[in-house]
């Protein structure tokens, strides 16, 4: 079936945080319309969103069918792996002025230019792999910003679950968390083999253990875009 499309728009952003252009891609629903209120996700990985994971068509099909809310789909797309290391990956020597960006840089703009709610409750942040690992830390360092946050089979290290340890306002957050049980020997981009489905287990005990609106499940397969795309639908239609 086809449905009415929305639009892909791409962004130059200026960020003082990272020193750099970062460039935007911004799906508007096809009805878009300054008169209606939206909702905004933020997607890591923003070109793997859009072509792997098809999310502007995704969305196309629930707002036409009503199965979501308004939504404006922004994604932010890295240059390549070593950018996405730096950026992502809870030691790359970029992490902190990234969350930094997303927060204190990309909201407010996002806010200023596009009719949003202006609230933590209705801003998510979706990743995978590292990309989930930036956009939980990033949302337990501001729930008051982000309220939402979607991990497809994140990288959970030491650092990521101390950080859900040492939470204190899980009432602010909704999570919705899904890996694979195939997620035992993933080859990194380090050029390492890690083991994802133990430690995902071992975040997924940390975060049942605070007041936070969660959602998990082990789905039986492995880590790749073949598993995640068909579950963004699921995601989206719990979130919005």
């Amino acid at each position: 079936m086809n449905y009415p499309k929305g639009t892909i728009k791409e962004y130059s952003f200026q960020s003082t945080e990272l020193q750099e252009t970062v460039q935007l891609l911004i799906y508007l629903p096809a009805n878009f319309s300054p008169l209606y209120k939206y909702s905004l996700l933020i997607a890591q990985d923003g070109m793997d969103y859009f072509q792997l994971g098809r999310i502007g068509r995704l969305a196309d099909e629930l707002l036409f069918q009503q199965e979501i809310e308004n939504l404006i789909i922004v994604g932010v797309p890295y240059k390549n792996v070593e950018d996405r290391r730096r950026k992502y990956h809870p030691d790359g020597d970029q992490n902190q002025q990234y969350i930094r960006f997303l927060a204190h840089e990309l909201a407010p703009f996002l806010d200023q230019e596009f009719p949003t709610y202006q609230m933590g409750s209705t801003r998510a942040l979706i990743g995978d792999s590292l990309g989930a690992a930036v956009s939980l830390m990033t949302a337990l360092q501001y729930p008051h910003t982000f309220g939402k946050v979607l991990l497809q089979s994140p990288y959970v290290d030491e650092q990521v679950l101390k950080l859900v340890k040492d939470f204190k306002e899980g009432q602010l957050l909704e999570t919705y968390h899904v890996v694979g049980t195939q997620e035992t020997a993933v080859p990194t981009t380090d050029g390492k083999i890690k083991d994802f489905i133990s430690p995902n287990r071992l975040l997924a005990t940390e975060i049942k253990m605070k007041p936070i609106t969660y959602f998990y499940e082990e789905y039986n397969g492995n880590h790749t875009w073949t598993y995640w795309q068909p579950d963004l639908k699921r995601a989206l239609k719990m979130f919005f």
